[in-house]
């Protein structure tokens, strides 16, 4: 990353102390990892946020910030409009208008779409986390947010990333929040490695959206065989111990159906810890070995665990959104786009009325000219 120099903020930096024990602590905790830890930036990620009058004029996060193409988001948006014009439109005008949306998001690839009073607009983050001294990614902190009572039923709803978020570039910030947003605001990708239009778009947004915004911290597991650079095992998640349950399934239920030992047919029920109960298994002791780590996982509340000769751990993930004059960054032209628009869902005319088997909105049902 490259260091340029500051432009003036768009908004000052309003820095609040903490004065509750909690904040306190978790100011400390900060301190502390700051102190420490460099910054390794992993890349962009993608979501959608919406204004409307109706909204207080603020931009609110309405798909999670966390793809990695900005096409995902599109799509993500393309469902949600959908629907929208399928279960909620009240009239046959409000309805020809979201399927307008729907119809250039089906084709197009806008960075923004207008609807019915609301923006919405494709918005473009950067993920980073900490790294030890041995290059090993953060692990999360003891004031980071966990729940009284550990649920690992993966059928039970918890915490959504970005759940409700709204963006507020003028939240007070505590003086550690202050300080990493000071020193991110200056920095943009360098090296050889990047594509020149990579770099100079990066340097342009450090001039066209000089102010950052932190996002909530998220968490994943990483993992790592032998001498090997870690790498990413799963999506991100709003608490420590919604990974610890990701990792948990994963050792116990996929595993095992990706080695083939058990068939992917098979009933969810059927993990590394029922073969092991029944202890007739050809496989016993492959899958013990499974079972015992998720085990240690649900009984301490680990944070790293080996099997296999793999370690995995939960690390902590942060995010920085820049702002600039007219809001939140969207995409940039460098970003990739892994897959391309299409028609998600069957054909819905203005009248509410689906037609399966046929794909894609049609202009008469639009109220595009």
């Amino acid at each position: 990353m490259k260091k340029h120099g500051v432009p003036p903020a768009a908004r000052p930096v309003l820095v609040r102390i903490p004065v509750e024990p909690v904040e306190a602590a978790i100011e400390a905790d900060a301190f502390d990892a700051a102190s420490r830890n460099k910054l390794a930036v992993r890349g962009p990620l993608f979501g959608v946020a919406s204004w409307s009058e109706g909204d207080g004029q603020r931009w609110k996060v309405i798909v999670p910030i966390t793809n990695g193409c900005p096409q995902q988001a599109r799509d993500d948006l393309q469902s949600k409009l959908w629907f929208r014009a399928k279960d909620e439109a009240e009239t046959e005008e409000e309805r020809r208008a979201l399927l307008g949306a729907v119809a250039r998001l089906e084709t197009g690839k806008p960075s923004e779409v207008s609807v019915l009073g609301t923006r919405y607009r494709v918005v473009r983050a950067e993920e980073y986390a900490g790294l030890d001294a041995d290059g090993g990614v953060e692990l999360p902190r003891p004031t980071d947010p966990e729940p009284a009572v550990p649920e690992w039923d993966r059928i039970t709803d918890t915490a959504k990333v970005d759940d409700g978020l709204v963006l507020d570039p003028d939240a007070p910030v505590t003086p550690l929040q202050a300080a990493e947003m000071l020193t991110m605001r200056s920095f943009a990708y360098k090296g050889s490695r990047y594509p020149g239009g990579v770099l100079r778009d990066s340097a342009r947004a450090v001039d066209s959206h000089p102010d950052i915004l932190l996002l909530p911290t998220t968490f994943m597991v990483v993992e790592r065989t032998g001498n090997e650079r870690w790498q990413v095992g799963g999506g991100p998640h709003a608490t420590p111990q919604d990974a610890r349950r990701a990792l948990d399934f994963s050792l116990a239920w996929f595993k095992p159906r990706q080695a083939g030992v058990i068939p992917v047919t098979a009933g969810r029920d059927v993990t590394a810890r029922s073969l092991v109960a029944e202890g007739t298994h050809p496989d016993l002791a492959d899958m013990k070995v499974l079972a015992d780590a998720a085990d240690r996982l649900r009984a301490g509340r680990l944070n790293e665990v080996e099997a296999h000769g793999t370690v995995y751990r939960i690390a902590r993930s942060r995010r920085l959104l820049r702002w600039g004059s007219d809001g939140p960054e969207s995409q940039r032209p460098s970003d990739v786009t892994m897959v391309e628009p299409m028609a998600l869902h069957p054909r819905l005319d203005a009248y509410g009325v689906v037609h399966n088997g046929e794909e894609g909105t049609r202009l008469e049902d639009t109220d595009a000219p």
